[in-house]
């Protein structure tokens, strides 16, 4: 008898990159998203340019995907870093510029907190350049008021 198979969450992730070719290494990370086993891209949000936040070198693009996964969170995190590390991403110190970055922001309705990973995301609610693409791909998850309070980011779509 077969095992019986968990039931598909959606997700989101938050991509971002600011060394290299930023774009085309958003463009490889969601095509890597849509072929990792246990993992189906959905959408995907435009791209975005960003200013970096508590952090210093060239400007960000950010964009975020929805995905269809049968992963537990933690299964999910392994294979986003998974994709980080296939990408040359370093963690030499707390917000170092970046080949690329993916956060898993949500995880179904989950509440998740462990040493390992908490979701939703603790600090998505403070960055336009989670919360714009997020908002562009699935309006019902970001509030007017959230919107209204990262209003003086600079974030612009490309």
């Amino acid at each position: 008898m077969k095992p019986a198979q968990r039931p598909e969450v959606t997700a989101y992730v938050a991509l971002g990159a600011n060394l290299g070719d930023a774009a085309q290494t958003l463009r490889d990370a969601l095509h890597r998203l849509d072929h990792t086993p246990g993992l189906r891209l959905i959408h995907a949000s435009s791209l975005y340019r960003t200013a970096p936040i508590d952090s210093s070198g060239p400007d960000y693009l950010n964009a975020v995907a929805e995905v269809s996964t049968t992963l537990t969170a933690p299964a999910l995190l392994a294979a986003l870093q998974a994709i980080e590390l296939a990408h040359g991403r370093e963690r030499p110190y707390r917000n170092a510029p970046r080949t690329l970055d993916l956060d898993l922001l949500l995880y179904g309705d989950a509440r998740i907190e462990s040493p390992a990973l908490t979701v939703p995301h603790p600090r998505m609610g403070e960055r336009a350049f989670v919360l714009v693409p997020l908002a562009e791909i699935a309006p019902n998850t970001v509030s007017p008021d959230a919107l209204l309070s990262v209003q003086g980011q600079s974030i612009n779509r490309i």
